[in-house]
Protein backbone atom coordinates (compact mmCIF):
# COMPACT_ATOMS: atom_id res chain seq x y z
CA UNK A 1 0.00 0.00 0.00
CA UNK A 2 1.44 3.35 -1.03
CA UNK A 3 1.30 6.39 1.25
CA UNK A 4 1.41 9.79 -0.46
CA UNK A 5 2.36 12.95 1.43
CA UNK A 6 1.23 16.08 -0.42
CA UNK A 7 2.92 19.26 0.85
CA UNK A 8 1.62 22.67 -0.22
CA UNK A 9 4.01 25.55 0.36
CA UNK A 10 3.94 29.31 0.12
CA UNK A 11 6.93 31.32 1.37
CA UNK A 12 7.88 28.79 4.07
CA UNK A 13 11.43 28.14 2.85
CA UNK A 14 12.74 28.23 6.44
CA UNK A 15 10.27 25.55 7.62
CA UNK A 16 9.98 23.44 4.46
CA UNK A 17 13.10 21.24 4.96
CA UNK A 18 11.70 19.93 8.26
CA UNK A 19 8.41 18.98 6.59
CA UNK A 20 10.11 17.31 3.61
CA UNK A 21 12.62 15.44 5.78
CA UNK A 22 9.85 14.14 8.05
CA UNK A 23 7.84 12.86 5.07
CA UNK A 24 10.88 11.13 3.54
CA UNK A 25 11.75 9.55 6.90
CA UNK A 26 8.41 7.76 7.33
CA UNK A 27 8.88 4.17 8.45
CA UNK A 28 7.10 2.56 5.50
CA UNK A 29 8.43 0.82 2.36
CA UNK A 30 6.37 2.76 -0.20
CA UNK A 31 6.15 6.50 0.45
CA UNK A 32 5.59 9.11 -2.24
CA UNK A 33 6.24 12.81 -1.49
CA UNK A 34 4.59 15.45 -3.68
CA UNK A 35 5.44 19.10 -2.98
CA UNK A 36 3.57 21.99 -4.59
CA UNK A 37 5.15 25.42 -4.41
CA UNK A 38 2.24 27.85 -4.59
CA UNK A 39 3.99 30.80 -6.23
CA UNK A 40 6.48 31.50 -3.43
CA UNK A 41 8.54 34.68 -3.49
CA UNK A 42 11.27 33.41 -1.15
CA UNK A 43 13.87 30.66 -1.70
CA UNK A 44 11.36 27.80 -1.46
CA UNK A 45 12.02 26.48 -4.97
CA UNK A 46 15.76 26.35 -4.25
CA UNK A 47 15.00 24.27 -1.17
CA UNK A 48 12.74 21.91 -3.13
CA UNK A 49 15.28 21.54 -5.95
CA UNK A 50 17.89 20.20 -3.54
CA UNK A 51 15.75 17.08 -3.01
CA UNK A 52 15.99 16.11 -6.70
CA UNK A 53 14.07 13.00 -7.69
CA UNK A 54 13.34 12.08 -4.06
CA UNK A 55 10.19 14.18 -4.42
CA UNK A 56 7.66 15.00 -7.12
CA UNK A 57 7.85 18.80 -7.41
CA UNK A 58 5.31 21.21 -8.89
CA UNK A 59 5.49 24.98 -9.24
CA UNK A 60 2.23 26.87 -9.71
CA UNK A 61 1.14 30.47 -9.89
CA UNK A 62 0.05 31.74 -6.50
CA UNK A 63 -3.56 30.92 -5.71
CA UNK A 64 -5.76 29.49 -2.97
CA UNK A 65 -4.40 26.65 -0.85
CA UNK A 66 -7.27 24.55 -2.19
CA UNK A 67 -5.96 24.92 -5.75
CA UNK A 68 -2.45 23.87 -4.78
CA UNK A 69 -3.76 20.86 -2.87
CA UNK A 70 -5.92 19.85 -5.84
CA UNK A 71 -2.81 19.93 -8.06
CA UNK A 72 -0.79 17.90 -5.60
CA UNK A 73 -3.47 15.26 -5.24
CA UNK A 74 -3.74 14.94 -9.03
CA UNK A 75 -0.01 14.13 -9.16
CA UNK A 76 -0.15 11.63 -6.30
CA UNK A 77 -0.85 7.91 -6.62
CA UNK A 78 -1.04 6.68 -3.02
CA UNK A 79 -3.80 4.54 -1.53
CA UNK A 80 -3.55 6.85 1.51
CA UNK A 81 -2.95 10.60 1.26
CA UNK A 82 -1.77 13.06 3.91
CA UNK A 83 -1.95 16.79 3.14
CA UNK A 84 0.99 18.08 5.18
CA UNK A 85 1.32 21.79 5.80
CA UNK A 86 4.80 23.04 4.97
CA UNK A 87 5.38 24.20 8.55
CA UNK A 88 4.32 20.90 10.19
CA UNK A 89 6.14 17.57 10.61
CA UNK A 90 5.15 13.89 10.68
CA UNK A 91 6.57 11.38 13.17
CA UNK A 92 8.21 8.30 11.57
CA UNK A 93 5.48 5.89 12.72
CA UNK A 94 2.64 7.82 11.04
CA UNK A 95 2.36 5.68 7.90
CA UNK A 96 2.61 2.34 9.69
CA UNK A 97 -0.01 3.25 12.27
CA UNK A 98 -2.37 4.68 9.67
CA UNK A 99 -2.17 1.70 7.32
CA UNK A 100 -2.74 -0.70 10.21
CA UNK A 101 -5.87 1.19 11.24
CA UNK A 102 -7.44 1.30 7.79
CA UNK A 103 -10.56 -0.72 7.07
CA UNK A 104 -12.59 -1.05 3.87
CA UNK A 105 -15.01 1.69 4.98
CA UNK A 106 -12.39 4.03 6.46
CA UNK A 107 -12.50 7.45 4.83
CA UNK A 108 -10.10 9.11 7.26
CA UNK A 109 -7.67 8.20 10.01
CA UNK A 110 -7.12 11.12 12.37
CA UNK A 111 -4.12 11.50 14.64
CA UNK A 112 -3.28 13.63 17.62
CA UNK A 113 -1.04 16.66 17.24
CA UNK A 114 1.55 18.39 19.39
CA UNK A 115 2.03 22.13 19.19
CA UNK A 116 5.57 23.49 19.06
CA UNK A 117 6.92 26.96 18.46
CA UNK A 118 9.30 28.29 15.81
CA UNK A 119 12.29 27.16 17.91
CA UNK A 120 11.02 23.58 18.21
CA UNK A 121 9.86 23.86 21.84
CA UNK A 122 6.72 21.90 22.73
CA UNK A 123 3.80 23.95 24.05
CA UNK A 124 0.74 22.50 25.72
CA UNK A 125 -0.48 18.92 25.51
CA UNK A 126 -1.63 16.70 22.63
CA UNK A 127 -4.86 17.60 20.90
CA UNK A 128 -7.62 16.72 20.20
CA UNK A 129 -8.06 15.14 23.61
CA UNK A 130 -9.55 11.69 23.06
CA UNK A 131 -11.20 10.48 26.27
CA UNK A 132 -11.48 7.70 24.99
CA UNK A 133 -11.02 7.80 21.19
CA UNK A 134 -14.49 8.22 19.65
CA UNK A 135 -15.94 5.42 17.55
CA UNK A 136 -16.71 6.02 13.85
CA UNK A 137 -20.43 5.78 14.63
CA UNK A 138 -20.13 8.46 17.33
CA UNK A 139 -18.24 10.76 14.95
CA UNK A 140 -20.91 10.27 12.30
CA UNK A 141 -23.72 10.96 14.79
CA UNK A 142 -22.10 14.15 16.07
CA UNK A 143 -21.51 15.32 12.51
CA UNK A 144 -25.04 14.70 11.24
CA UNK A 145 -26.67 16.30 14.28
CA UNK A 146 -24.30 19.20 15.03
CA UNK A 147 -22.15 19.54 11.85
CA UNK A 148 -18.99 19.15 13.98
CA UNK A 149 -16.77 16.57 15.63
CA UNK A 150 -13.36 16.64 17.39
CA UNK A 151 -10.65 16.62 14.73
CA UNK A 152 -7.10 17.86 14.30
CA UNK A 153 -6.37 20.40 11.57
CA UNK A 154 -5.11 19.41 8.12
CA UNK A 155 -1.74 17.72 8.78
CA UNK A 156 -3.17 15.40 11.42
CA UNK A 157 -5.36 13.47 8.97
CA UNK A 158 -4.75 10.63 6.50
CA UNK A 159 -7.41 10.05 3.84
CA UNK A 160 -8.31 6.97 1.83
CA UNK A 161 -7.87 7.66 -1.86
CA UNK A 162 -11.32 6.32 -2.72
CA UNK A 163 -12.82 9.03 -0.51
CA UNK A 164 -10.74 11.86 -1.97
CA UNK A 165 -11.57 10.75 -5.50
CA UNK A 166 -15.25 11.27 -4.66
CA UNK A 167 -14.82 14.91 -3.65
CA UNK A 168 -11.77 16.16 -5.59
CA UNK A 169 -10.90 18.25 -7.41
CA UNK A 170 -12.85 20.78 -5.37
CA UNK A 171 -13.82 24.17 -6.74
CA UNK A 172 -14.59 27.49 -5.05
CA UNK A 173 -17.69 25.94 -3.47
CA UNK A 174 -15.32 24.16 -1.06
CA UNK A 175 -13.85 27.41 0.27
CA UNK A 176 -10.27 28.65 0.28
CA UNK A 177 -8.79 25.79 2.31
CA UNK A 178 -9.18 22.21 1.15
CA UNK A 179 -8.59 20.70 4.58
CA UNK A 180 -11.87 22.09 5.97
CA UNK A 181 -13.87 20.55 3.13
CA UNK A 182 -12.19 17.17 3.58
CA UNK A 183 -12.65 17.19 7.35
CA UNK A 184 -16.34 18.04 7.11
CA UNK A 185 -17.05 15.46 4.39
CA UNK A 186 -15.18 12.42 5.69
CA UNK A 187 -17.77 11.22 8.27
CA UNK A 188 -20.57 11.43 5.68
CA UNK A 189 -18.75 9.14 3.22
CA UNK A 190 -17.23 6.50 5.50
CA UNK A 191 -15.69 5.73 8.88
CA UNK A 192 -13.43 8.19 10.71
CA UNK A 193 -10.92 6.26 12.84
CA UNK A 194 -9.23 8.16 15.70
CA UNK A 195 -5.72 7.13 16.78
CA UNK A 196 -4.29 8.43 20.06
CA UNK A 197 -0.56 8.70 20.63
CA UNK A 198 0.67 9.60 17.11
CA UNK A 199 1.81 13.18 17.65
CA UNK A 200 2.04 15.11 14.40
CA UNK A 201 4.06 18.29 14.93
CA UNK A 202 1.88 21.43 14.61
CA UNK A 203 4.08 24.50 14.42
CA UNK A 204 2.76 27.79 15.78
CA UNK A 205 4.42 31.00 14.62
CA UNK A 206 3.49 34.62 13.79
CA UNK A 207 3.07 33.93 10.06
CA UNK A 208 -0.07 31.83 10.52
CA UNK A 209 -3.56 33.09 9.74
CA UNK A 210 -4.90 31.86 13.07
CA UNK A 211 -5.05 34.83 15.45
CA UNK A 212 -8.73 35.23 16.26
CA UNK A 213 -8.04 38.17 18.55
CA UNK A 214 -6.01 40.18 16.04
CA UNK A 215 -8.79 40.77 13.49
CA UNK A 216 -12.39 41.44 14.60
CA UNK A 217 -13.75 40.23 11.24
CA UNK A 218 -12.10 36.83 11.66
CA UNK A 219 -14.91 35.52 13.88
CA UNK A 220 -17.63 36.31 11.34
CA UNK A 221 -15.50 34.67 8.64
CA UNK A 222 -15.44 31.51 10.75
CA UNK A 223 -19.25 31.47 10.72
CA UNK A 224 -19.32 31.76 6.94
CA UNK A 225 -16.61 29.11 6.55
CA UNK A 226 -18.73 26.75 8.65
CA UNK A 227 -21.62 27.24 6.24
CA UNK A 228 -19.38 26.70 3.21
CA UNK A 229 -17.85 23.45 4.42
CA UNK A 230 -21.22 22.12 5.61
CA UNK A 231 -22.86 22.80 2.24
CA UNK A 232 -19.92 21.17 0.46
CA UNK A 233 -20.05 18.11 2.73
CA UNK A 234 -23.79 17.63 2.29
CA UNK A 235 -23.65 17.95 -1.47
CA UNK A 236 -20.55 15.78 -1.88
CA UNK A 237 -22.29 12.98 0.03
CA UNK A 238 -25.45 13.26 -2.09
CA UNK A 239 -27.52 14.52 0.85
CA UNK A 240 -28.43 17.66 -1.09
CA UNK A 241 -28.68 18.43 -4.78
CA UNK A 242 -25.73 20.34 -6.29
CA UNK A 243 -27.80 23.50 -6.64
CA UNK A 244 -30.54 22.66 -4.15
CA UNK A 245 -31.18 23.73 -0.57
CA UNK A 246 -29.10 22.33 2.28
CA UNK A 247 -30.43 21.51 5.74
CA UNK A 248 -28.51 23.95 7.93
CA UNK A 249 -30.24 23.03 11.21
CA UNK A 250 -27.17 21.07 12.45
CA UNK A 251 -25.11 24.29 12.28
CA UNK A 252 -27.32 25.73 15.02
CA UNK A 253 -26.46 22.76 17.26
CA UNK A 254 -22.69 23.18 17.12
CA UNK A 255 -21.21 24.38 20.41
CA UNK A 256 -18.08 25.64 18.66
CA UNK A 257 -20.15 27.61 16.16
CA UNK A 258 -22.41 28.93 18.92
CA UNK A 259 -19.37 30.67 20.37
CA UNK A 260 -18.42 32.17 17.00
CA UNK A 261 -22.03 33.24 16.36
CA UNK A 262 -22.21 34.95 19.74
CA UNK A 263 -18.89 36.75 19.29
CA UNK A 264 -19.56 37.78 15.69
CA UNK A 265 -22.91 39.32 16.63
CA UNK A 266 -21.14 41.66 19.05
CA UNK A 267 -17.93 42.37 17.09
CA UNK A 268 -19.30 42.71 13.56
CA UNK A 269 -23.09 42.98 13.79
CA UNK A 270 -23.36 44.28 10.22
CA UNK A 271 -21.85 41.09 8.78
CA UNK A 272 -24.32 38.39 7.69
CA UNK A 273 -24.50 35.35 9.93
CA UNK A 274 -26.41 32.10 9.62
CA UNK A 275 -29.72 32.55 7.78
CA UNK A 276 -32.50 32.86 10.34
CA UNK A 277 -30.15 33.61 13.22
CA UNK A 278 -31.12 36.24 15.78
CA UNK A 279 -30.23 37.36 19.27
CA UNK A 280 -33.26 35.52 20.62
CA UNK A 281 -32.21 32.31 18.88
CA UNK A 282 -28.61 32.58 20.08
CA UNK A 283 -29.73 33.04 23.67
CA UNK A 284 -32.09 30.07 23.39
CA UNK A 285 -29.35 27.97 21.78
CA UNK A 286 -26.94 28.82 24.59
CA UNK A 287 -29.47 27.54 27.13
CA UNK A 288 -30.11 24.39 25.07
CA UNK A 289 -26.48 23.72 24.19
CA UNK A 290 -25.53 21.51 27.19
CA UNK A 291 -28.01 18.91 25.92
CA UNK A 292 -26.59 18.75 22.40
CA UNK A 293 -24.62 15.58 21.55
CA UNK A 294 -20.84 15.66 21.55
CA UNK A 295 -17.75 14.43 23.39
CA UNK A 296 -17.39 17.28 25.90
CA UNK A 297 -17.93 16.56 29.61
CA UNK A 298 -20.82 18.32 31.31
CA UNK A 299 -18.56 20.89 32.96
CA UNK A 300 -17.20 22.06 29.61
CA UNK A 301 -20.71 22.20 28.14
CA UNK A 302 -21.93 24.39 30.99
CA UNK A 303 -18.88 26.66 30.68
CA UNK A 304 -19.51 27.13 26.94
CA UNK A 305 -23.17 27.93 27.58
CA UNK A 306 -22.30 30.45 30.28
CA UNK A 307 -19.65 32.11 28.10
CA UNK A 308 -22.04 32.41 25.13
CA UNK A 309 -24.71 33.95 27.35
CA UNK A 310 -22.26 36.45 28.82
CA UNK A 311 -20.87 37.52 25.44
CA UNK A 312 -24.37 38.28 24.23
CA UNK A 313 -25.49 40.22 27.32
CA UNK A 314 -22.55 42.09 28.87
CA UNK A 315 -21.79 45.76 28.09
CA UNK A 316 -19.65 46.43 25.02
CA UNK A 317 -16.58 47.17 27.11
CA UNK A 318 -16.53 43.61 28.47
CA UNK A 319 -16.89 41.75 25.16
CA UNK A 320 -13.21 41.78 24.20
CA UNK A 321 -12.01 40.71 27.67
CA UNK A 322 -14.37 37.74 27.40
CA UNK A 323 -12.93 36.92 23.97
CA UNK A 324 -9.41 37.05 25.36
CA UNK A 325 -10.50 34.77 28.18
CA UNK A 326 -11.77 32.21 25.67
CA UNK A 327 -9.46 32.57 22.66
CA UNK A 328 -6.10 33.52 24.13
CA UNK A 329 -3.41 31.13 22.80
CA UNK A 330 -2.97 29.38 26.15
CA UNK A 331 -6.70 28.62 26.36
CA UNK A 332 -6.84 27.33 22.79
CA UNK A 333 -3.85 25.08 23.49
CA UNK A 334 -5.75 23.59 26.42
CA UNK A 335 -9.07 23.08 24.65
CA UNK A 336 -7.84 21.76 21.29
CA UNK A 337 -9.70 22.22 18.05
CA UNK A 338 -12.81 21.08 16.16
CA UNK A 339 -12.22 22.20 12.61
CA UNK A 340 -8.75 23.15 11.61
CA UNK A 341 -9.20 26.42 9.75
Amino acid sequence: MRVSVVITNFDYAHFLPDALDSALALDWPDVEVVVVDNGSTDRSWDVISRYGDRVIALSTAHGQQREAANAGFAKSSGDVVVFLDADDVLPPETARRVVTALGPRTSKVQLQMQRFDATGRRTGGPFPRYRPPPSPSAVRHWTTTTSAYPTPPGSGNAYARWFLERILPAGPEAGDFLDSACLASAPLHGDVVSLPGVLVGYRQHPGQDSALLADPTRVSREVERARVRWRFAQRSAGLAAPDGPVDEAPLFRSRELLQFRSAAARLTPAEPGLPGDSRRRRLADALRSPAWPGPEPLGDRLAIAAWALLVQTVPDALVRPLLRLRYAPAVRRATGTWFGR
